[in-house]
């Protein structure tokens, strides 16, 4: 029995790694792409990875798409370039979409505060005024909101709050407005959440009839669809279990899902394509606005905006339980690629080999840059500078409470920390870059949704005017990941006794 389990396993690979090539090809793929493949299966058999879809654009036109693998291993579902995947962070970008085009229709002022488009949760001035908190820059992630995620899933018992509660929870001005970068993804809860008020329809209705439906994009949905269920790939863990369907508290950020055909053909709207099958629904210009990084950031209005020896690179990439998802514009080439898959794996590796192939003086000037990141990423000791020696006291405040806080930075590089009634811990991967301190410990946040799941607690603490301020974070990372729920802390230095 067990040779005939393991000869049925061994076919199953088989299987899986063949590729399915989309119907439009109508012939066996160019070997262009060979080493594509070849990159795809090495890394679908190393990491036994389900799935991988791949499409490519090129003046207008989808010059190759192709999948590999299954993706549905219990319902052995082949998957094509016309499977829906998860897409996570690539979300964003078509929520910002939607957006722009309330903001072409004078229904929304990207200058104007988020608050004036919130409802019963408004965003919390804590380290800055939340009037400076504007659209534009929730959309940038540069209005002071926190690192924040929470998924729900199916099989456990505690449902999505509504978002005026996120809002009203985790809204938090953890730097003044316009200072820093610092990604959020409840900064595009906020977005559609903004985007249902103003229109009048739920965000998954306002996408599908403004955004999806326009651009021909019919295997594409926020969540799955209704009648979509057949088409979507599943998302499997690194143990290669299926993960119960998950969803969020940040909508806007995370739960889109579509197919590389669809994804591309988004792609190519974002490169000012013009294709008869898809409606203008935002201007060039909008367009141009959207891809323009906001200061202090290299991130756009819904895109990360990459600029290195001259190349411009307009992209956004995916990640979270069973998902990483690469698309990346290429505006001076008018080509588009995107990678989907239905587990967490290095979906980097056949991207740049598509970019090698396909654009070969942005993949050098991309290696280039590769190596200098590396040289100057190595660990440094922590050395702690005067004026952050000593011991330090303050509150952290979540939604539910105020909890007391304690620092003690020694001139060897040790940190002790204590929150709340806990015991005294080490503070772990010590940091302190552009006078942020950061570092993580065990501990106990203690609100009543950190408290489901054990979690460690990430600072994030910037040294301004004499005091700390920033972000204390609750973050759980054992599979199934759950959640980074961010609160505020703010310290002072004792004084020395003599």
């Amino acid at each position: 029995m067990q040779n005939a389990c393991g000869f049925m396993f061994r076919l199953l690979v088989v299987l899986a790694l063949w590729p399915v090539a989309s119907p439009a090809q109508g012939k066996a793929p160019s070997d262009r792409w060979a080493s594509v493949r070849d990159t795809v299966r090495e890394l679908m058999t190393r990491s036994n990875t389900p799935s991988i879809s791949i499409a490519v654009a090129h003046g207008g036109t989808i010059v190759w798409e192709e999948a590999f693998g299954l993706a549905d291993r219990e319902k052995m579902t082949a998957a094509t370039p016309n499977t829906m995947y998860s897409l996570a962070s690539i979300s964003k970008p078509f929520t910002a979409t939607g957006l722009m085009t309330l903001v072409e229709r004078g229904m929304i002022d990207l200058d104007h505060p988020a608050n004036d488009y919130l409802g019963v949760g408004k965003l919390t001035g804590l380290a800055g005024d939340a009037n400076g908190a504007t659209v534009r820059r929730v959309m940038s992630h540069t209005a002071g909101l926190p690192l924040h995620y929470q998924f729900y899933y199916a099989n456990e018992p505690y449902s999505v709050v509504s978002n005026d509660e996120t809002i009203a929870r985790y809204g938090i001005l953890v730097n003044p407005p316009g200072d820093v970068y610092e990604y959020s993804n409840l900064g595009y809860g906020i977005v559609d959440h903004i985007l249902s008020r103003v229109s009048g329809a739920p965000y998954a209705d306002f996408m599908r009839t403004n955004v999806f439906l326009p651009l021909g994009l019919t295997r594409t949905s926020v969540g799955i669809g209704p009648g979509l269920e057949p088409y979507v790939a599943q998302r499997y863990d690194q143990k290669q279990r299926p993960i119960p369907f998950y969803d969020f508290d940040h909508r806007g950020g995370s739960a889109v899902y579509a197919s590389a055909h669809d994804l591309i053909r988004f792609g190519m709207f974002h490169l000012k394509d013009h294709r008869s099958d898809q409606r203008p629904i935002l201007k060039d210009a909008t367009i141009d606005a959207m891809q323009r990084a906001v200061a202090p950031a290299n991130y756009g209005l819904g895109w990360i905006i990459t600029e290195r020896e001259g190349q411009r690179i307009v992209s956004h990439t995916g990640g979270m339980p069973g998902v990483q998802t690469i698309l990346a514009l290429y505006p001076a080439e008018d080509v588009a690629i995107v990678v989907l898959t239905n587990m967490v794996a290095d979906v980097g590796k056949p991207f740049r080999e598509i970019e090698r192939i396909v654009l070969p003086k942005y993949a050098d000037a991309r290696a280039r840059a590769a190596q200098t990141t590396a040289a100057s990423a190595a660990p440094k000791p922590f050395v702690p500078p005067a004026e952050l020696l000593g011991e330090w006291t303050g509150t952290v405040r979540t939604w539910e409470r105020t909890i007391p806080i304690t620092l003690l930075v020694q001139p060897d590089g040790d940190v002790h920390v204590r929150l709340g009634g806990g015991l005294e811990s080490l503070l772990n991967e010590v940091r302190w870059q552009g006078n942020t301190l950061t570092g993580r410990f065990p501990g106990d946040v203690a609100t009543s949704d950190a408290a489901r799941w054990p979690h460690d607690v990430l600072l994030s603490l910037r040294l301004r005017n004499g005091t700390l301020t920033g972000m204390v974070s609750a973050l759980q990372v054992a599979e199934p990941v759950h959640f980074a729920l961010t609160s505020y802390g703010v310290l002072t230095r004792k004084a020395e006794t003599k």
